[in-house]
């Protein structure tokens, strides 16, 4: 199945009729006759998309959508309404309440399954990004949607630019936004070469060559990475269901089928652009909860969590290259005495500082990670020994030679770096049948830091210890 649809209107021939047309296009299909009915469905049922008659027994299909929009589980579960007349007052209404479109009877079958299509499509684009409750909450990915604050930038396309700018006096009352007017022929150019708008209105041509190169330019901007989610509106100057389904299965956002309407426009503009925004605050919450995953929260470092997977793909990428590759672990010598004397405050900012330093010591496609207390990995791909050891000695020089200023201190604190450095690839081991595990990598360059510690501490080496003496 496609998809399930739940059907609501008091007439039972016009919820049969329907039904027998999705149907027929692989929809699964369940039914109710009134708002309440249809409320229990969605809860128990969770259909994809809601098809509502106007008029309802218990109500209109405007005080469903509200019902729907004031709760987060089906604020945006996308409905569509169908009316029997095209009453103006009415459909504004309706889409100001959250309904995708109003369909006037008789309604083209085939337009009507692109915008169940292109229902479920949007649907689905705010469904990969949802997650578990809990998880949403954390993340703050359960709020409501939320109006389009700052004035949009919207670019109006179409063959000539005179009625465009007339479409952009008309809109300016019903909505504020920054306009500009773009011919078809440069649309393409235009956009690429500055600032990606937030919404696009599209006039749809008459003229059959016109039209294809419109349909191009859609199913272009929906392959470009900059343009891929703004939002687009198709605007037919006189109706055609069939150049309106093209347009919807393209990837447009929503065809006006009636002509430019300044009000209903600004109505569908700033529902499609409050969408648009939610999408846009979830995938920043997940980047950021991403981020806060694989970082640790102090340092701003990477943690273990991204470090042994990193250096894993080093070693397997060894397997294939002649290239050697580095890890050293480094450990704060004395870091017990500074918490002990100066407080766990203290012992904080010098590991903040010191994880500066080690950033800036290191070169871009060396990893540096915070794994423990005052343990770190730095993984350096296609890294000789002397390189290696060369980095090394400049991290040491880096903590050592420059004193800390850290709270509680009344003088800058002098601080020394021990670090172990192992060498990977297979260069290193021309006679292993085997990849080297990350286990046995990391032991190798943890004995070889503490044999830094017994050494006096203050140096890098590459020496077994015989001891593991004290921090």
């Amino acid at each position: 199945m496609q998809g399930k649809i739940l059907i609501v209107d008091g007439i039972s021939t016009n919820r049969i009729v329907l039904k027998v047309k999705l149907a027929a296009a692989f929809y699964q299909v369940v039914q109710a006759s009134t708002i309440a009915e249809a409320l229990d469905l969605i809860r128990t049922q969770a259909p994809d998309v809601v098809i509502s008659a106007i008029n309802l027994p218990d109500g209109t299909a405007t005080q469903l959508c509200n019902k729907l929009r004031s709760q987060p589980q089906t604020a945006t579960l996308p409905v569509l309404v169908v009316a029997c007349s095209a009453n103006a007052d009415l459909r504004l209404r309706t889409l100001r309440a959250g309904a995708f479109d109003v369909m006037t009877k008789p309604v083209n079958e085939t337009l009507l399954l692109a915008r169940v299509r292109n229902m479920i499509r949007a649907n689905n684009t705010l469904a990969e990004w949802q997650i578990r409750e809990d998880t949403s909450c954390a993340l703050g990915l359960a709020e409501a949607p939320t109006e389009f604050t700052r004035p949009a930038n919207i670019c109006v396309i179409g063959p000539d630019a005179a009625p465009l700018q007339g479409w952009v006096r008309h809109l300016l009352p019903h909505l504020r936004a920054k306009y500009t007017v773009t011919l078809l022929r440069d649309a393409m150019a235009r956009l690429h070469a500055g600032a990606t708008p937030d919404a696009l209105l599209l006039a749809l041509p008459d003229g059959a060559a016109e039209t294809e190169t419109c349909l191009r330019l859609i199913s272009a901007l929906r392959a470009g990475g900059s343009t891929r989610n703004v939002v687009l509106i198709v605007i037919q100057k006189t109706p055609d269901p069939q150049r309106a389904t093209s347009a919807l299965d393209m990837g447009a956002d929503d065809v006006m089928t009636g002509g430019f309407d300044a009000e209903e426009l600004a109505v569908r503009l700033q529902v499609l652009l409050s969408r648009k925004q939610q999408v846009e605050r979830m995938l920043h919450s997940v980047r950021t909860g991403l981020r806060e995953v694989l970082h640790d929260p102090l340092t701003g470092l990477y943690n273990r969590r991204y470090a042994i997977p990193f250096v894993t793909r080093l070693i397997e990428q060894s397997t294939t290259s002649d290239a050697a590759f580095s890890i050293l672990l480094a450990d704060l010598d004395h870091f017990k005495r500074i918490n002990d004397v100066y407080g766990h405050a203290s012992g904080d900012a010098v590991l903040v500082e010191t994880a500066r330093r080690l950033r800036t010591a290191v070169r871009g496609a060396d990893v540096v990670a915070r794994i423990g207390g005052e343990e770190f990995l730095i993984a350096m791909p296609e890294t000789g020994v002397a390189a290696a050891r060369a980095l090394a000695v400049r991290m040491c020089t880096a903590i050592g030679n420059t004193p800390f200023d850290i709270p509680g201190a009344r003088d800058p604190i002098h601080i020394t770096i021990s670090l172990g450095l192992a060498m990977g690839g297979h260069t290193t081991r021309p006679a292993a049948r085997d990849p080297e595990t990350v286990d046995a990598l990391l032991d190798r360059a943890d004995k070889a830091l503490y044999e830094a510690k017994i050494q006096g501490r203050n140096r890098v080496t590459l020496s077994p210890p015989q001891t593991r003496p004290a921090a």
